[in-house]
């Protein structure tokens, strides 16, 4: 349904904005270009868009990714044409694999100077379907308010999705834009009772059976109905390894996910004849390495799918549990918290230490890359929070998302970064964005001075690092000065040698709804 106008009130960039707010979307991270000012001037113009600016666009599209994964619904971007949309498909990939709702709003040269190659002229479109789930090109400014309730149903959609408009100038200023009245979101679609049955079979087969969660499986919600079934039938639980947004902590599953090491997943693995999937896809290696296979999981297992990553695991699992009758149990205690670890920073000293320290409720966005694979296990007895993983594997999405993720609890939960020091150069500009905004984000530099997980991964493939190779692997000469760094954007920050000062400065930024951040020498 469209809302009429009088002919010439509303240019497109306006009616875009109304429409934007009237179906809930009232959050736009921006790095705006020339081609974007009236969609600016709307913003100005309208009321009740919170406005987040992005230094560079892998920040704006990282943000909007922790923003959909704390809030659960749709935030917009604003790009400038094409080269900007590319600035930020680095963490519009991990956005699709964390399975993030986003409307991406990308500006576009006037559809009568596009002939004209301009210097900023792309293929916008193809670009967009790399790293979208919809596409759409507004050629008409009638039609803008209409394509943009399309772009947010399907953001939406239960397993969020990317949708990418593109707004060419002249749509954009031209009058005679109208309002669209919001667009029903589908429902997910339905469980298949086959499957629940064939799932059922399996678990009461007395084999070795794995049901392995992921993406909204390991919520809260489903935690809870999955742990009823393993412990009515015996069978293990484990979460895929990408996972982009956990419940995790004190009243949670104390949940473990497939190793990232191939040989380390294939040894976990072997012994499971059964894998029951819910919302998961088999288990795969990152990468291929020579003369190792490619799957994780035994040749013989059979494979079981309950639900896909676009159904809802809350239903699957609830009529899993009810096939099989599964009684109520409360989650198993993970005991007593743990206390403040001292000495040299080791990655379980470090963990117990954030366990014993980080607020109720807090969010912890990790991309520690190899430093953070086993904190798991030395964090299942923190207070209950939530937990960001990066999903995708392009690293650079800790910090944004982390800023994305504060601004969609609207300040009022801590934000921890558990962030690697070489990924973390790659969207360094976040800090001066939660400087703007004051939010509560405490950042923890793991500073080895190298891409530690590239030495790893070179002798994973046979090879011995020599000179030329560290050269490019080593993040020294010059080191990186970290504090000065983040004063340089805003943020307060101070070095920590040892896990007793480390803890201090937690306890320092916990008292403070600004950033932190603290630059942690580890080996």
């Amino acid at each position: 349904m469209m809302v009429p106008t009088t002919s010439g009130e509303m240019n497109g960039a306006e009616s875009l904005v109304h429409t934007l707010l009237r179906s809930g979307v009232d959050t736009c991270f921006a790095n705006p270009g020339t081609s974007e000012m009236h969609f600016v001037g709307a913003l100005d113009k309208i009321p009740g868009m919170h406005c987040v600016l992005g230094l560079q666009e892998n920040i704006v599209t990282g943000m909007a990714d922790g923003f959909y994964r704390i809030a659960g619904r749709p935030a917009c971007t604003l790009l400038h044409c094409g080269p900007g949309l590319a600035n930020g498909m680095g963490n519009l990939h991990n956005a699709r694999r964390a399975r993030a709702g986003i409307v991406n709003i990308v500006g576009d040269q006037a559809s009568y100077h596009r002939p004209l190659d301009a210097p900023l002229t792309a293929d916008t479109e193809s670009m967009a379907r790399t790293v979208s789930h919809w596409v759409r090109t507004c050629t008409d400014v009638a039609e803008i308010g209409r394509d943009a309730t399309a772009a947010i149903q399907a953001a939406s959609a239960l397993s969020g999705q990317i949708a990418t408009l593109i707004l060419p100038a002249d749509a954009s200023w031209n009058l005679g834009g109208a309002i669209a009245e919001p667009l029903r979101v589908p429902p997910a679609p339905p469980i298949d009772p086959l499957a629940v049955e064939n799932v059922a079979r399996a678990l009461r087969s007395n084999k070795n059976v794995l049901i392995l969660l992921a993406d909204r499986a390991t919520l809260a919600p489903s935690q809870a109905l999955a742990w009823r079934i393993a412990h009515a039938t015996g069978a293990s639980l484990l979460a895929s390894y990408t996972n982009g947004h956990m419940a995790r902590g004190r009243g949670r599953l104390q949940l473990e996910r497939v190793p990232y090491g191939t040989e380390a997943a294939i040894k976990q693995l072997s012994g499971f004849e059964e894998l029951i999937l819910v919302n998961a896809k088999p288990p795969i290696g990152f990468f291929a390495y020579p003369d190792k296979p490619s799957t994780q999981y035994a040749s013989n297992a059979q494979i079981h799918v309950l639900s896909r990553p676009d159904q809802d695991p809350v239903a699957a699992l609830q009529a899993l549990v009810d096939e099989l009758q599964a009684p109520e149990t409360a989650i198993p205690d993970p005991g007593p918290r743990p206390k403040v670890v001292t000495g040299i920073p080791t990655q379980e000293g470090l963990a117990l230490t954030l366990a014993a320290l980080m607020p109720e409720n807090s969010i912890v966005s990790n991309e520690s890359i190899s430093f953070g694979r086993d904190l798991y296990k030395f964090t299942h007895a923190a207070p209950a929070h939530d937990w960001l993983n990066l999903s995708g594997g392009a690293i650079g999405d800790g910090l944004p998302v982390a800023t994305g993720a504060a601004i969609a609890s609207e300040g009022r939960r801590r934000v921890i970064s558990l962030q690697a020091d070489g990924s973390a150069m790659y969207s360094l500009q976040s800090l001066w964005t939660q400087a703007r905004e004051r939010l509560p984000c405490t950042t923890i530099i793991l500073n080895n001075r190298r891409y530690n997980i590239l030495i790893s991964e070179y002798k994973n493939v046979g090879a011995v690092p020599g000179p030329t190779a560290m050269g490019m692997l080593a993040l020294s000469n010059p080191d990186l000065d970290w504090v000065k760094l983040a004063n340089g954007l805003g943020v307060e920050a101070a070095h920590a040698a040892s896990l007793e000062e480390c803890a201090d400065l937690l306890n320092q930024s916990f008292r403070h709804e600004s950033p932190f951040l603290i630059d942690l020498s580890i080996s």
